[in-house]
């Protein structure tokens, strides 16, 4: 992806909490700060609502305080062409928010501090045009934390389907073709892999433009936002 390592290699005294309306001592002391892979897929594993880490992460941050870490975020590659939203835009133009995952014990407001402080990396410090992001209906999301930091509503996204390769975990397509080479169910199934398809309802969608400039390019309609749910 391109100049998505110069955030990885990026000091994590550039992400603390600094800028923007003056938060709650408490919001001053999180710390945010690209963290390795292998960290990100352990706590986002065991504690996101999905219990997996999908394939194709090129970035990911951890939320600190007091030392511990407390949450985390992935980025990746998506859904396949997600970036034909926007015209003109490459695969190198945007990333997708793959998983987002907070400790209910971080304070209130958290949760946008966290993310504005990420955005804002993404843009000083990669060429990323655009990013995206999903929210499942289905436990109850509507995007409340996108609506609070200004992401761009475009509607529920298409039905894509997830596996299961028996051990209870939902798959997208993309993470098993990293992790086995490929997702064709008659190959895997050949070889010994109770792979089964699962229906996955539509989602909502949500583009956030680090180049502002591209607004004008977004292929699809914008719309006003969903009505609010309890987020978990």
């Amino acid at each position: 992806m391109t100049g998505a390592g110069s955030v990885a290699a990026a000091r994590s005294e550039t992400l603390r909490t600094g800028g923007g309306v003056t938060p709650t001592s408490a919001l001053h002391q999180l710390r945010v700060a690209p963290i390795p892979y292998r960290f990100a897929k352990e706590i986002l594993v065991r504690e996101h609502y999905l219990h997996s880490m999908p394939g194709g992460t090129y970035l990911a941050f951890g939320v600190f305080a007091e030392g511990r870490l407390l949450g985390a975020l992935a980025f990746g590659v998506g859904p396949k062409n997600a970036h034909a939203l926007v015209g003109g835009a490459s695969s190198d133009s945007a990333m997708t928010l793959t998983r987002y995952w907070l400790n209910d014990e971080l304070p209130p407001n958290s949760e946008s501090r966290v993310l504005g402080i990420v955005l804002r990396a993404l843009r000083r410090d990669t060429s990323l045009d655009f990013v995206l992001s999903y929210a499942d209906p289905s436990v109850g999301h509507v995007g409340t934390i996108y609506q609070a930091t200004g992401w761009i509503y475009t509607g529920m996204s298409q039905s894509m389907p997830l596996y299961d390769i028996g051990d209870g975990v939902r798959r997208h397509s993309r993470t098993l073709s990293h992790a086995l080479g490929t997702h064709s169910m008659r190959h895997l199934r050949a070889h010994g892999i109770p792979i089964k398809a699962l229906s996955q309802g539509r989602k909502h969608r949500y583009v956030y433009f680090l180049n502002p400039g591209r607004r004008s390019q977004l292929r699809v309609p914008e719309m006003p936002y969903p009505g609010r749910a309890v987020e978990q």
